[in-house]
């Protein structure tokens, strides 16, 4: 008896872009495993690697707030589309956010504990909605950034109301120089950051896990091809660092001009601005992590916004 089912072979289809066939075999030959279904697809060339962020996991808002050098990003889940367009459901979220503002850490249980601006905790008035609304939700994540001196610049995509939408970025850029200037030359970052969906602010910050399975499947390939063994090893550190460079935010290309690292246009900024400019932290909050969405339309769409 098979280990998956025909959704299993739709869903590692609509995951990979491989064949009716290809996805078949590679489910039978992973028991199942969808994951490891993929990674062979990978391996194989049949498919391009995707990331699972992108893909819906929840319904509900993403809610942004800063205060001063303080900024803080919070999703709040719901079941549908329907209750995140409730009044009820934005107001929790965006008090909910403001108050994470004021609480230490990014803890949910922390938050949850904390005072409700209308009186008992977040986590009262949490089950509160649930109640009343009779839909289950939940905070699902926070985390906040700040600098010492220099600004935390929101910028939100797809907003249903202000502050409150699909995805909320944070950018946290220490400088003592223009802050009107900063906070222009932050929305431009925002909107890179939620076309670009870096994983990490450096190479360095990527998750060891990731750069793991990346490694073994770019070795299979390698593996492959028939080449000498110091050729696969060039071959595989090709293909890692590759992964780096498009996945660490400062070394991602501009999605404006398609050329410049980010890096780089932090460094040029400083002329501008008036002071050495540093982007010392982000936060890219994408609902349920998202609806999948080929990056190059959503790029463009981001440039558009930004030319407009």
């Amino acid at each position: 008896m098979a280990a998956f089912t025909a959704a299993d072979v739709k869903a590692l289809r609509e995951k990979t872009g491989a064949g009716m066939m290809d996805a078949k075999k590679a489910l039978e030959a992973a028991n199942g495993d969808i994951e490891a279904a993929v990674d062979a697809l990978r391996a194989k060339g049949l498919a391009t690697a995707q990331k699972k962020s992108s893909r819906t996991a929840a319904e509900g808002l993403v809610g942004i707030a800063v205060e001063g050098t303080k900024g803080v990003a919070v999703e709040v889940n719901s079941e549908t589309d329907f209750v995140a367009k409730n009044d009820k459901f934005q107001d929790f979220v965006r008090k909910t956010t403001q108050t994470a503002l004021a609480t230490a850490g990014d803890d949910v249980d922390t938050l949850k504990a904390a005072a409700y601006p209308d009186g008992g905790t977040v986590g009262e008035k949490l089950t509160d909605n649930v109640a009343t609304i009779g839909e289950n939700q939940q905070i699902r994540r926070i985390k906040t950034v700040s600098v010492t001196n220099g600004v935390i610049v929101p910028y939100m995509h797809n907003a249903v109301a202000p502050d409150l939408g699909k995805i909320g970025v944070l950018v946290a850029l220490e400088s003592e120089g223009d802050k009107a200037k900063l906070e222009e030359l932050g929305k431009k970052l925002g909107m890179h950051i939620a076309a670009a969906f870096p994983q990490a602010l450096t190479a360095e910050g990527l998750d060891a896990e990731v750069i793991a399975r990346e490694r073994a499947i770019a070795a299979e390939k390698a593996a492959e091809s028939g080449k000498p063994a110091e050729v696969q090893a060039k071959m595989v550190d090709g293909a890692v660092n590759k992964y780096a460079k498009e996945n660490a935010l400062l070394s991602q290309v501009y999605v404006i001009d398609n050329k410049t690292p980010i890096a780089q246009v932090v460094e040029q900024a400083a002329k501008d601005v008036g002071a050495k400019v540093e982007l010392v932290d982000y936060v890219r909050f994408q609902l349920g992590e998202g609806i999948e969405k080929e990056e190059s339309d959503f790029a463009a769409e981001v440039a558009a916004a930004v030319a407009g």
